[in-house]
């Protein structure tokens, strides 16, 4: 059984520092979770809003303009490549062939043909698309996320502005982090100068496994539920007798962290939120087999829970050309046709019927995005390069216009002809459908104002 003796806190200075580390270790029975929950800021007041959340549908790796939202069919077969166009539900607007079931859903959807990051390394480009801040240097492969390149994530600036809602964190990442060969995580993904706390909470997780389980919503098996209780009641003796003592930050974020760890291993919300048991079948198979498709569903069931922003990164696939992934710098035809693009098709347009059927369409904000575009010239292996120069992405529902196309590219789809967007205008129009206007004012780490992005809402889309 454990204890603490009441005549500990009768003194401050008894509560020396091997006391504080003693419970320090014990915390929840060591769950790593409680170290990865933060206190959320606290935002009065917020202004009316069209989306209350986001779901960034993340093709990293980098998806081809060409082969979707902006086919030049009309250009040498070296630039168009070898796939047809399709008529989409949207009048005049075609897309590629390889995309049947989206483009039925074309009225739902707004398209931007040119945007632009003028970085060419998937880690800074990355960065740029996630943060709205220009990677230093650009074309950077393999950057670290340190400063002066840790502007936060968009996941990481909602966790900032908005509370916890429902005993989950306000920002989650799945199924894993992003990286390149060698496991170099890319930076821009966390909170940066904000600090960890503000985090997204990145879920390590394989959603379409049978026996699916969320670390961190069950307790470990060697800490059973009688041990887990006892250890819960030594952190709320601590608590009770140091109520009096004027207690440091520190010590109070690590008494809400401990909290919320267990409201998260108690919350029957969070657990039925990551419980894809409670899908049918027949849903599950219309979203697709694959990690990110079932990613995407539960993304959906997290957005449903109360979660403001879910961002799904595709997972390589092994024994697959180009690793499994959107960097089809070899076969890109064969791997666009086998593999990519029928999980993309069925997934997206999955999740968007999906929310329009249960009415949760309008208050969603779905962003299709990449790092980048694929060259308009093939190379020497049957395969397109990087290029951010220009390319293509796509936002439906929280307030999006559907059946628009906005900007557009020249007759190679290589670079932009009007309407050119930039990803801090992408990051200003995203929160601004939240309800966050573009100067909302951030402090960073030495209490410096600085706005939301320095971006331009794309007006023509909403």
């Amino acid at each position: 059984m454990y204890r603490i003796l009441d005549e500990v806190a009768s003194s401050p200075t008894a509560m020396n520092r091997r006391v504080w580390m003693s419970v320090g270790g014990i915390g929840l029975g060591g769950l790593s979770l409680a170290g990865l929950l933060a206190n959320q800021a606290r935002c009065n007041n917020l202004p009316r809003r069209k989306a209350k959340s986001v779901i960034l549908f993340g093709l990293l790796g980098g998806p081809p303009q060409h082969e979707t939202w902006d086919p030049k069919p009309n250009a040498p077969s070296e630039i168009r490549g070898q796939f047809a166009t399709i008529p989409s539900r949207t009048p005049g607007f075609r897309v590629g062939e390889l995309m049947p079931c989206t483009a039925k859903l074309t009225d739902k959807v707004a398209v931007l043909r040119a945007v632009v990051t003028n970085d060419n390394a998937h880690s800074s480009s990355g960065y740029q698309m996630l943060t709205g801040i220009p990677h230093a240097p650009l074309s950077q492969e393999s950057s670290p996320p340190k400063a002066p390149n840790n502007w936060p994530s968009m996941g990481a600036l909602l966790r900032k502005l908005r509370p916890e809602m429902n005993g989950i964190p306000s920002a989650i990442t799945l199924p894993e982090h992003l990286w390149n060969d060698g496991n170099f995580p890319w930076p821009g993904q966390d909170a940066g100068f904000l600090g960890a706390r503000y985090n997204p909470w990145l879920i390590h997780c394989d959603p379409s496994d049978l026996s699916f389980q969320v670390p961190g919503l069950s307790l470990p098996g060697e800490v059973p539920a009688l041990r887990f209780n006892e250890r819960r009641s030594l952190l709320e003796q601590i608590n009770k007798n140091f109520d009096n003592l004027n207690r440091s930050g520190g010590v109070s974020a690590f008494s809400q962290h401990a909290q919320k760890a267990t409201e998260l291993l108690y919350s029957a919300n969070a657990r039925r939120a990551f419980d894809l048991g409670c899908e049918s079948i027949k849903l599950r198979e219309r979203y697709g087999s694959s990690r990110f498709a079932q990613s995407c569903l539960l993304a959906r069931r997290l957005i449903e829970a109360g979660v403001g922003l879910v961002q799904v990164n595709w997972t390589r696939i092994k024994d697959q050309p180009n690793g499994g992934g959107w960097d089809t710098h070899t076969k890109h035809n064969d791997s666009l046709r086998s593999l990519l693009m029928p999980i993309m098709d069925q997934a997206f347009s999955a999740l968007i019927e999906d929310l329009e059927v249960r009415g949760l369409l309008e208050e969603t904000l779905v962003v299709w995005f990449g790092e980048f575009g694929r060259t308009p010239k093939f190379n020497n292996q049957g395969g397109r390069d990087h290029w951010g120069s220009c390319f293509s992405l796509a936002l439906a529902g929280g307030g999006i216009k559907g059946g628009v196309v906005h900007g557009s590219s020249d007759k190679h789809a290589a670079f932009p002809m009007e309407g050119k967007v930039e990803p801090s205008d992408l990051i200003a129009t995203i929160f601004h459908c939240l309800g966050y206007p573009p100067n909302t004012e951030i402090r960073d780490a030495f209490d410096r104002p600085n706005p939301l992005s320095r971006g331009r809402v794309i007006q023509a889309i909403l």
